[in-house]
């Protein structure tokens, strides 16, 4: 209740069974473009008769690379050099347009140090896709931002967003 007036609100997080696994050991995508650790969040609210949806989905970066665990805090990711990555990848982002329209993509990963060759890939290759369905890409070092828990700098990435949420 809010104001006076009640409303249902439904949380469904749904985690795909394709490449399902513990961090550092699955990532990326497969061959038929299903990435790894992927998860599919709907927000429902109910309020007299009328429902509302919004649907958000994660997962690893799109295309393929690894990062395998050592005696590092954080392993160094790699990307493979010897597949055609455009493949799995269109794929991906096909099965996310036919499933959920329309797709603003943002990036979260470190933009320095060891995940700056993952943020210029993916820029890279979803700049080299041209397609129509895929209206922003969006990177935001999450890290840099919001370190030392200063949450309010959400709001930078908020404010880049905001243009486009209606749709």
């Amino acid at each position: 209740s809010i104001n006076g007036k009640c409303f249902d609100w439904l949380l469904i997080s749904r985690r795909s069974c394709f490449r399902a696994g513990v961090r550092y050991y699955v990532r990326g995508i497969d061959s038929e473009g299903h990435a790894a650790n992927f998860v599919e969040t709907e927000q429902i609210v109910h309020y007299k008769g009328s429902k509302a949806s919004f649907v958000q989905t994660r997962g690893s970066i799109p295309f393929f690379w690894s990062q395998r665990p050592n005696l590092k805090y954080k392993p160094k990711p790699q990307i493979s050099k010897s597949v055609n990555h455009m493949d799995g990848f269109q794929r991906h982002f096909d099965s996310q347009i036919i499933s959920y329209g329309k797709q603003m993509i943002v990036n979260l990963v470190n933009q320095k140090g060891s995940e700056k060759p993952l943020e210029q890939t993916f820029s890279k290759m979803v700049n080299s896709m041209a397609n129509g369905m895929v209206s922003r890409y969006v990177a935001f070092d999450f890290h840099k931002e919001c370190s030392r828990m200063r949450w309010d700098r959400l709001q930078i990435l908020m404010d880049k967003l905001a243009d486009q949420q209606d749709e």
